[in-house]
C-alpha cells in the first residue's frame, strides 16, 4: 500500500464538504442498516471488528445497537491511531486475541493489490465468527456512482464478480427480501445488488 492516509488525505475525503467522499451522515445509516440487518438475524454481538474504521463514523450507531459489544477500531493511518487511539494495523497484518462477532469492512480493500487482498479475505474469514459487513467500490461502480472529483482515484479496482468470488468461499451472502417498483429511481452500490440484476 503506497497510499499516505495523513492529516490531508482525511481532510480532503472526509472532512471537506466540497470534496468529501462519504459523509459522517451517510456512515452513520449504513450502520443503523447493518446493525438493525444483524439484529433481525438474530445474530448475537459482543465484539466488533471495524476493519479500515477511519474516523470511527460507524462506532456509535453500532454501539447504541449493541450496547455491551466491545469495539475494536483497526487503522492503517499513523495520524488517526495517535488521534483517534485506534490500533494499528492492517486486513494482512493485525494479529488479533479471539474472533469477532462482526466485522465491518468497508471501502477498504480497494487499496490493496490482488495478493494482499485474498490473504485479507482469508484473515477477516479467520477473525469472523458471525458476520461480515463489506462495502467496496466496483468497476461499474466507479463508471456509474462514483464522483471522481471526491474519490481517492490511487485505488485497484475489480470486478463484482472478482469480489463475489473470494466473499463465497468463506461467506454466504444474507440478502434482504428488499424488492423496489421498477419505475422507483434509487442508487445502489454494485455488491449490494443480488447477482444478474439490473
Amino acid at each position: 500500500m503506497t497510499q499516505s492516509f495523513d492529516a490531508a488525505y482525511y481532510r480532503r475525503f472526509y472532512v471537506n464538504r466540497r470534496t468529501q467522499a462519504v459523509s459522517r451522515a451517510e456512515l452513520e445509516r449504513r450502520a443503523t442498516t447493518v446493525a438493525a440487518l444483524i439484529n433481525q438475524l438474530e445474530i448475537p454481538v459482543e465484539r466488533i471488528l471495524d476493519a479500515g474504521c477511519g474516523l470511527g463514523w460507524m462506532r456509535r450507531p453500532l454501539l447504541r445497537t449493541f450496547k455491551d459489544a466491545r469495539y475494536v477500531g483497526l487503522e492503517v493511518s499513523q495520524h488517526l491511531c495517535r488521534q483517534m487511539g485506534w490500533i494499528q494495523g492492517s486486513l494482512t497484518s493485525f494479529k488479533p486475541r479471539g474472533q469477532f462477532d462482526l466485522i465491518i469492512c468497508h471501502d477498504v480493500m480497494q487499496y490493496l493489490d490482488d495478493r494482499d487482498a485474498k490473504n485479507a479475505f482469508k484473515n477477516l474469514a479467520g477473525w469472523c465468527r458471525g458476520a461480515l459487513y463489506f462495502h467496496v467500490p466496483t468497476l461499474r461502480d466507479w463508471r456509474e456512482n462514483v464522483d471522481p472529483d471526491c474519490s481517492d482515484s490511487n485505488v485497484h479496482l475489480r470486478s463484482a464478480a472478482w469480489y463475489r468470488k473470494q466473499l463465497a468461499q468463506h461467506f454466504v451472502h444474507a440478502g434482504i427480501g428488499l424488492y423496489v417498483r421498477r419505475d422507483v429511481p434509487f442508487m445502489q452500490w454494485e455488491l449490494e445488488r443480488s447477482e444478474g440484476s439490473r
